[in-house]
């Protein structure tokens, strides 16, 4: 029967004509770029985003340099979110705690996706207990137009921690980060968090100009802020869209993937694994990966091995311990995080993560033992 090809199928064909066209070409990285003189290069992390087996499967937390740790606490003291980002000193530190700790196989920038929304001059402050809270919502095409432009220079902080960082990590990978178009635009519209986003969603419909406008506002200045942290020396970059599993896959494809898109476009061109993760995205996978991702991030909600036959087999898998076990004693631990592990086998390669942020509460001694085990585990395939 003839027509068009069923909406599976179509997903089949754009994740492997993206996945084909992953770029691996490193060369317009600085001279001094750890993946330029090899000193990640071969680093598990980097294998594994690059579709690798490794001898042991990478592992990182995402919120691992957080208030889980006594050394954080002690570090940050009072200092408000923001302030401390900006600081190259204590977040190259606050950087560095769970590696020293943990052993983790990578570090994240302690930064915040609102950091280069403030440094582009848009009143913010991260309240504790609260999160973002934005001083006058942008909600109409008058208030996307006084938006103001993000010079490059104001990321100067983020840039000078990141190479303290890197200097600091040797052979450890530094993972960049930014939030994604749809979940910055959303803490904009809204003036702070927001589970169900009905301003957000009812702009999108009511001014679809007015939306894009403010979507590619906040992909170049998530692209800036990726690209600097890049040039600086991280060797991976995550892509975090903590809100958008709330949309339609209609709606994500009509609204936010072109957005999303530019963000990994605007950084192409320096090769480094770029890797993408949302909240509650299972049905979005498949149009998340086609905006331009080396490799998927998945939450707890959905199982490695399901997430890889929703991508054809052809994208690396980050994830997906659920955080909740790490309260639930070693023995429920262990099995959960084996049987993670044994679904991620089945794709191209495995970054061992949780299915979202380390909870603040947790004890610092299960994420030292949780790596011990995903470290002593046989490889994939062994």
């Amino acid at each position: 029967m003839s027509g068009a090809p069923a909406s599976g199928a179509r997903d089949n064909d754009r994740v492997m004509d993206h996945a084909k066209s992953a770029p691996r070409d490193t060369s317009a990285l600085p001279a001094g770029h750890p993946l330029v003189t090899g000193r990640t290069t071969d680093a598990p992390l980097i294998q594994a985003l690059r579709a690798r087996q490794t001898a042991t499967r990478p592992v990182w937390f995402m919120r691992q340099a957080g208030r889980s740790l006594p050394e954080y606490r002690r570090a940050r003291g009072t200092i408000p979110m923001l302030d401390a980002c900006l600081n190259p000193e204590l977040a190259a530190e606050l950087t560095l705690q769970p590696v020293r700790r943990h052993h983790t196989d990578a570090a994240i920038l302690f930064s915040d996706i609102m950091v280069p929304i403030a440094l582009a001059g848009v009143g913010v402050t991260i309240e504790a207990g609260i999160g973002p809270v934005v001083d006058s919502p942008v909600r109409t095409a008058h208030d996307v137009v006084r938006l103001p432009h993000l010079d490059p220079e104001a990321l100067a902080p983020v840039v000078a921690a990141v190479r303290l960082a890197v200097r600091e990590l040797g052979s450890t990978p530094l993972i960049g980060f930014a939030g994604a178009p749809y979940t910055l635009a959303s803490y904009l519209v809204e003036g702070g968090p927001s589970r169900d986003q009905l301003r957000t969603r009812a702009m999108m419909h009511a001014d679809p100009a007015a939306w894009h406008a403010l979507a590619a506002w906040t992909a170049a200045v998530s692209a800036a802020f990726l690209r600097a942290q890049i040039l600086a020396g991280a060797s991976a970059v995550q892509l975090f869209d903590s809100w958008v599993g709330g949309l339609s896959r209609a709606d994500y494809r009509r609204f936010v993937q072109e957005h999303s898109a530019a963000v990994f476009g605007g950084v192409a061109d320096l090769g480094v694994p770029r890797v993408h993760f949302g909240l509650g995205t299972a049905e979005l996978l498949v149009d998340m990966a086609e905006a331009g991702a080396d490799a998927m991030g998945v939450d707890h909600r959905l199982g490695l091995d399901e997430a890889n036959e929703r991508l054809c087999g052809r994208y690396p898998l980050q994830g997906n311990i659920d955080p909740a076990l790490l309260f639930a004693g070693e023995r429920a631990l262990a099995a959960h995080a084996r049987e993670v592990m044994a679904a991620g086998a089945q794709a191209p390669a495995h970054v061992v993560n949780l299915g979202h942020g380390v909870p603040p509460d947790t004890d610092p001694g299960v994420l030292t033992w949780l790596v011990d085990l995903v470290h002593a585990e046989p490889p994939a395939g062994g």
